[in-house]
């Protein structure tokens, strides 16, 4: 066997060629699957090669067993995609018409003179007259070069090379469509005075060799449109890019700004009550914030009048959760797990907790302290139990639990039912239970503690990793590869840039550049776009808003010039 140079250069080529340019390790699941029973192969005979075979028909000779001459593989290789699927043809990824009517003008001959007129009747073979071209054709005429012919009372310029074939409407039809943009059936029938069922025999003669292609082009509920392969390409081309001229940057300042509105921090921007908090977290969601900054620092300046017990109905109602996702450096370098109020900790869907977790592995015991030991092997053996439950089955202080409990929070180990469990440990006083208001307020909460289960249902790493850039892009709006930044359970970059750029290509998402003086790929959602053109017109001086350093708009350093600013400083930073 080869042997593969040990070098930076070749691994990250090799890498990239088995991950983004093939999928090696969805091919290793297909095959496994295959060879297990749980996809059964048919045999069937189609009109079109399929796209599972597209790498192997344009691989190079030495990658064939078979004795087939190189040229009748090239033949078939050009045959490779006769009809186009739904995410350019229709739904979100319908091209933009402005495109379609330039590309088709240019594709449509120009003559200057009467020899360019000629190559162009030797392509469309027959053409309804043209009144500019006239004076081009009569001096053809009069060197026999071309003549006039009447078809259902129509007349039409031939080329004397292209008479014998001009009433085929194969050849005809063949010739238009190398010239023309997206049509149909109808508009070809009436140009060329050949019945309807001639043309769309002839274009589905097209469509069997590759040539043409139909959808929806213009719209979704249309006539079905018939076009040149290459022609469309060039219009699907010409669209992404037309989509990504549409904006100009903005500055970096223009897009904080934007931030605290899409956020829902900006004054006037705040939502109101349960649902407003559930939109909060929805959006939120999967980013670690210090415990004890959620709400005071997080939700209270999101939501107008925030009141706990809207976090509160919420986990009760079994909708949010809350836990310690990413693992804890301590336990990487076995280290104690030491209890802490800043300990980083999110708000998640009940609903989103397989994908988000998915990524994240079972912390290790070994760096626990032994109450934190007795209340996790409690939890395991019993199953969810209340504060009082624990206390009696260790057999430790109450004091004990409340410091293992925290200890086993913040290495990841367990959660709630409610988020009022985790102000009781937050809130020194009302551990001690002191403070006014004591009596009303339990010392421990009526919520009852439990392990985090890490062990998710069968999802793919692919579609974990797209769950999360839709994720990415809920939280952002325009999303950039420096917002990663503080980002602890979301996946590298590179492994969301191929999911970003077939967004991109289905229209789901607009790509280009919105930001500027932020290098890398941005890719932004629509609604997004509009809110940061409208950010940017706005003359007013915009307010001061008041972020803490744990908030995830505390983007100093990152985005907004300056000094990065630690989310474990004091709070209360306002961004220059």
């Amino acid at each position: 066997p080869i042997r593969i140079p040990d070098h930076p250069l070749v691994k990250e080529t090799i890498e990239n060629c088995l991950t983004e340019a093939m999928d090696i390790d969805g091919l290793r699941d297909i095959l496994a699957s295959i060879e297990n029973g749980r996809i059964k192969t048919v045999a069937i005979d189609t009109a079109q090669a399929s796209q599972f075979s597209h790498e192997i028909l344009n691989a190079n000779p030495y990658a064939y067993l078979d004795d087939a001459p190189l040229e009748e593989r090239r033949t078939r290789a050009v045959q490779l995609r006769q009809r186009l699927g739904s995410d350019v043809t229709g739904g979100e990824g319908v091209l933009d018409p402005a495109v379609i009517d330039r590309i088709s003008a240019e594709s449509w001959p120009e003559a200057r003179d009467a020899d360019e007129l000629h190559d162009a009747l030797l392509t469309v073979i027959r053409l309804p007259p043209v009144p500019e071209w006239q004076a081009f054709f009569d001096e053809l005429a009069a060197t026999g070069r071309v003549s006039t012919v009447t078809r259902a009372g129509a007349d039409f310029w031939v080329a004397t090379e292209r008479i014998d074939i001009a009433d085929e409407p194969a050849a005809v039809v063949s010739g238009w469509m190398e010239s023309i943009g997206p049509t149909t059936v109808g508009s070809l029938a009436e140009k060329l005075a050949f019945s309807p069922e001639e043309i769309e025999a002839a274009l589905l003669r097209l469509e069997a060799q590759g040539q043409v292609l139909r959808g929806h082009f213009r719209n979704t509920d249309g006539e079905i449109e018939w076009c040149n392969r290459r022609i469309l390409a060039r219009i699907h081309r010409a669209t992404l890019g037309q989509l990504r001229r549409e904006i100009e940057p903005v500055t970096t300042l223009d897009f904080d700004r934007f931030l605290h509105a899409w956020q829902h921090v900006a004054p006037g921007s705040q939502l109101h009550g349960a649902d407003g908090t559930l939109q909060i977290i929805t959006q939120l969601q999967g980013y670690e914030i210090p415990a004890a900054a959620w709400e005071s620092e997080i939700l209270a300046r999101r939501i107008a009048k925030y009141d706990p017990d809207f976090l509160d109905e919420l986990c009760f109602a079994g909708e949010v959760m809350w836990a310690r996702v990413s693992p804890h450096p301590a336990i990487a370098e076995n280290r104690r797990v030491r209890p802490t109020r800043i300990a980083p900790v999110t708000l998640f869907l009940r609903a989103d907790a397989d994908w988000l977790m998915g990524r994240s592995s079972p912390a290790d015991q070994s760096a626990l302290s032994h109450p934190a030991r007795d209340i996790l092997l409690a939890l395991e053996r019993t199953g969810a139990s209340f504060f009082a439950d624990l206390v009696r089955q260790t057999g430790r202080l109450a004091s004990e639990v409340e410091d293992g409990l925290w200890e086993l929070l913040a290495g990841g180990f367990v959660t709630a039912d409610g988020f009022d469990n985790l102000r009781a440990l937050i809130d020194p006083k009302r551990r001690r239970g002191e403070g006014r208001g004591s009596a009303k307020r339990p010392r421990h909460a009526a919520g009852r503690w439990a392990v985090l289960r890490r062990d998710s249902p069968a999802i793919s790493p692919a579609e974990r990793t797209e769950r999360y850039a839709r994720q990415l892009l809920a939280r952002w709006g325009v999303l950039v590869r420096d917002l990663l930044v503080r980002e602890t359970l979301a996946p590298p970059w590179r492994e969301l840039l191929p999911i970003l750029r077939r967004m991109e290509a289905r229209g789901e998402i607009r790509g280009g550049r919105f930001v500027s003086g932020v290098t890398g790929e941005q890719f932004a959602r629509p609604e997004a776009l509009d809110l940061l053109r409208l950010i940017r017109r706005q003359s007013e001086k915009a307010a001061v808003v008041t972020v803490s350093n744990a908030d995830p708009l505390n983007l100093s350093g990152i985005i907004l010039p300056g000094p990065r600013v630690s989310r474990l400083a004091v709070m209360g930073l306002v961004p220059a």
